[in-house]
């Protein structure tokens, strides 16, 4: 029995190349001053600083020093993580890109984003409609593309790098936080979800402490989520377990499994996803064969099926809340 708990997403993303793991703790503050500009008219008086040229300087996800404005006001996003990261902050960006695999925004933040130009595909943006966003900065996410990343600086130099690979959402989002001038609210935030987790986790009755096993299910068979990944995450600060399996200190996802391991990926309860339209389909083919009927979890009425483009993401805050209120959800239905 499949709880169908949130629709599987289609969902696609490039792979990550090598990159700089110093991180997004990186994104420091280690300069600030008042630059004027040149091209400003004399009728400006003297002695009224003019805040907007106001800036600060911050090192990029990859080290890279980035000259950003104090207070910017025209925020181009080009992940979900980034766009995630800013609405959690309560700042709408005046450009956003579409989610994962997605013609549209990430569903779980529409109702944030209404209104508000999209201006690519996750990490494909189009170029003539970030200039007509005018931004004043560009969170470019995990982009690598040494050849993007010189066209969008050409369009304004502050284009920050926010996510490298070894990061998690914690992490990053500080970073963001940072760059906007709220790294506070950003701790603030991260302390009440992670008081939330907890509290939630002591509440779950007979699934208090529960092994959870966290799938992605690829067209050619399922891959776990080690426990660095983001889902993973949220499941141990619940005080959620891991299958003995699965219960390994990485942020990736494991190759895909063949069925004749497809027991690798049992556990108390089994959280199932999808990226990819072909993903969904091979789910749905193996659902009615024995091998997967014959897991625990099927058999007890615990396999949960929800949202790939939220569960497999390198993650966020408004993202980390979806998914602990998707495991409170499934583990308090008994």
């Amino acid at each position: 029995m499949i709880l169908h708990h949130h629709p599987a997403r289609t969902a696609a993303r490039r792979a990550a190349r090598a990159l700089a793991t110093l991180g997004a703790a990186a994104l420091l503050l280690t300069a600030c001053g008042t630059d004027s500009d040149s091209g400003n008219s004399s009728g400006d008086k003297a002695g009224k600083a003019d805040t907007s040229s106001a800036t600060r300087t911050v090192k990029d996800a990859t080290g890279k020093a980035v000259e950003i404005p104090a207070e910017p006001k025209r925020i181009v996003t080009l992940t979900q993580e980034d766009l995630d990261a800013v609405l959690a902050l309560d700042i709408k960006p005046v450009g956003i890109t579409n989610g994962q695999g997605l013609d549209k925004p990430p569903a779980y933040l529409a109702d944030k984003v209404e209104g508000i130009d999209v201006v690519g595909n996750l990490l494909q943006p189009v170029m003539d409609k970030v200039v007509a966003a005018k931004p004043d900065l560009i969170l470019a996410g995990d982009m690598q593309d040494e050849q993007v990343l010189k066209q969008l600086r050409e369009i304004t130099p502050a284009t920050l790098v926010t996510m490298a690979p070894t990061d998690d959402w914690k992490l990053f989002f500080r970073g963001v936080g940072n760059a906007v001038n709220k790294l506070d609210d950003a701790n603030k935030f991260i302390t009440g979800h992670e008081a939330a987790a907890k509290a939630a986790g002591e509440k779950l009755g007979a699934n208090k402490g529960a092994e959870v096993s966290i799938v992605r299910w690829n067209p050619d068979g399922p891959s776990w989520m080690e426990n660095k990944q983001f889902a993973s995450g949220v499941a141990l600060e619940m005080g959620l377990k891991r299958p003995a399996s699965q219960n390994k200190d990485g942020n990736a996802h494991t190759p895909s499994l063949s069925l004749e391991k497809i027991d690798e990926i049992d556990g108390d309860w089994l959280f199932l996803s999808t990226l990819t339209s072909d993903g969904e389909k091979a789910l749905k083919d193996v659902q009615s064969k024995p091998a997967y009927k014959e897991l625990g979890a099927v058999k007890d009425g615990h396999a949960v099926t929800v949202d790939g483009s939220v569960w497999s993401t390198r993650g966020g805050p408004l993202a980390a809340d979806v998914v602990l209120n998707d495991y409170v959800e499934a583990l308090s239905a008994e």
